[in-house]
């Protein structure tokens, strides 16, 4: 399989088309396929470099071939009234076949079709497809859905763990673990069994997260794995490389030269932040308004920690229906230890412990309160908290992320994506399942009524669904690094699901 990344391939060639800005967007050159062998356009770039009038983007446009710029969303409807069914019609269009690597191009072959975010994402995304594979449930495309398990379960197979996304140049990091939610879905009426029959996968998954933990000292950690000072094992967000992401290398090249610090250890927050999903979020930043004071590896994010006492529960559900009961009975520890520091570890008491929230937490500074963010509403998705806890955390959604349109993201307003004022469709899904797993319904579907209305409207408006929402006006999300996107899966699969359900709780 093709792993090298498109630095490594093009040297002084990438380095320069980047810095340069030939393309506004850094994913478009790392996505672009060679025409010729990466070695002989590399040995050509060296000599007609120093030629009279040579011109880099020319030499780009005669060498590679760039991928499109509107793909994947598909024409403008005729019928815009009819949402579900424009929904219905996108998901062919969103569908893609790499079954095998070519030399030069970035694309890892996988053995199954899947389905693509839409726009600038054209490739499979971890995370992005649990909540697509939602809709594809909803619609009666289950045979996507399970086609895109089992290209999961070949990343695991080939590289160890399931990549950020199905790019060379994601292949050293991962994104929040979702694997065991996939399964869960697609065995929804035994869920055991499926986690039996994926045990191997799940095990495998869980044990990258979890490297090093065997030799970890306390207040030390290693990669993704942490144990803070009196000894408790827990998780970050890590990349095992401490460059430039190569789809944004200019960017954080200027944002590693404003911060004054090492600039290996601001890629590597950079690129862990990359791997959390919430690309980019003043949640992760020391000075929420300055990118440039990113420490992603000094938190324990609470909804990793969440999803990994999910994957560990979903382990030892599978173990004892292996008939393997000493798996079962250490993986049912494992999840009951974590479930216990969610529960006081990353809870921020308030008022002599009436109220509060959860929080991610910094491992060697419990001094340092984290902000609120729609993470916090995680482990309520996974029926990790106490009902004073949910309770609590239903008051604080209530005060303060609660927009006109649905779920804020955060209360902070940055200017960067994963901020105020965005909404982003898997925060409203697992936001509106873990308040009514809790018995608040009424505020679950307002949430989800909220979000969904705001949709539609923004649909009817431009014929468009949208990768983000600004959810205290009916418009698109903005910010971060790149123009908001449309096709959109996960926008299209938390859609599919809220209002089939908003459906069905109307009409009982």
């Amino acid at each position: 399989m093709a792993t090298a990344t498109p630095q490594a391939l093009y040297g002084e060639l990438f380095v320069a088309v980047q810095m340069a800005r030939v393309f506004p967007d850094g994913k478009s050159f790392v996505d672009a396929r060679p025409k010729a062998a990466p070695a002989l356009i590399r040995a050509r770039f060296d000599v007609e470099r120093h030629s009279p009038g040579f011109s880099l983007a020319d030499f780009v446009q005669a060498h590679f071939v760039l991928p499109g710029h509107d793909e994947p969303a598909g024409p403008r409807p005729t019928n815009p009234g009819h949402i579900r069914q424009h929904i219905r019609a996108l998901w062919p269009l969103l569908v893609r076949e790499h079954r095998t690597a070519a030399e030069g191009d970035s694309l890892l072959a996988l053995p199954r079709p899947y389905v693509v975010p839409g726009g600038r994402f054209r490739e499979l995304y971890y995370w992005d497809s649990y909540f697509t594979m939602l809709g594809l449930v909803a619609d009666g495309r289950r045979d996507l859905a399970e086609h895109m398990l089992a290209n999961f379960a070949h990343l695991i197979a080939s590289y160890g763990f399931i990549p950020n996304s199905s790019r060379s140049y994601m292949l050293s990091r991962s994104q929040p673990p979702f694997f065991f939610r996939m399964v869960e879905l697609l065995h929804a009426d035994d869920p055991a069994a499926g986690f039996a029959k994926h045990l191997p996968s799940l095990q495998a998954e869980h044990a990258f997260w979890m490297d090093g933990e065997a030799t970890l000292a306390p207040d030390h950690a290693h990669r993704r794995a942490l144990r803070t000072v009196d000894g408790a094992l827990l998780n970050r967000y890590w990349d095992d490389r401490d460059t430039p992401r190569e789809e944004s290398w200019r960017e954080d090249v200027e944002t590693a030269e404003a911060s004054g610090r090492p600039h290996e250890q601001v890629w590597r927050d950079l690129r862990a932040g990359a791997e959390s999903g919430w690309d980019f979020s003043g949640r992760w930043c020391a000075d929420p308004a300055d990118i440039a004071t990113i420490e992603t590896t000094a938190l324990a994010p609470v909804d990793l920690n969440a999803l990994l006492a999910g994957l560990e529960g979903a382990i030892a559900l599978g173990a004892a229906r292996a008939g393997d009961t000493a798996t079962a009975s250490a993986f049912e520890a494992r999840a009951a230890t974590r479930t216990r520091w969610l529960q006081t570890r990353f809870w921020r008491a308030k008022d002599g412990g009436m109220g509060g929230h959860f929080a991610d937490l910094n491992w060697r500074n419990a001094a340092d309160l984290r902000p609120l963010t729609a993470a916090a509403l995680v482990p309520l998705y996974l029926g990790l908290a106490t009902p004073s806890q949910a309770d609590a955390m239903a008051a604080q959604v209530q005060r303060h992320l609660l927009g006109a349109n649905g779920l804020l993201t955060t209360a902070l307003a940055t200017g960067q994506q994963w901020d105020a004022p965005n909404g982003w469709a898997p925060l409203q899904w697992m936001a509106t399942q873990g308040l009514a797993r809790y018995g608040h319904t009424t505020l679950a579907r307002d949430i989800a009524r909220r979000w969904c209305t705001s949709v539609q409207r923004v649909y009817l408006a431009t014929g468009r669904l949208l990768e983000k929402y600004d959810v205290a006006e009916d418009r698109p999300g903005g910010g971060g690094e790149y123009e908001t996107q449309d096709g959109f899966g996960w926008t299209n699969g938390v859609f599919a699901a809220l209002s089939d359900g908003l459906l069905q709780a109307a009409n009982p």
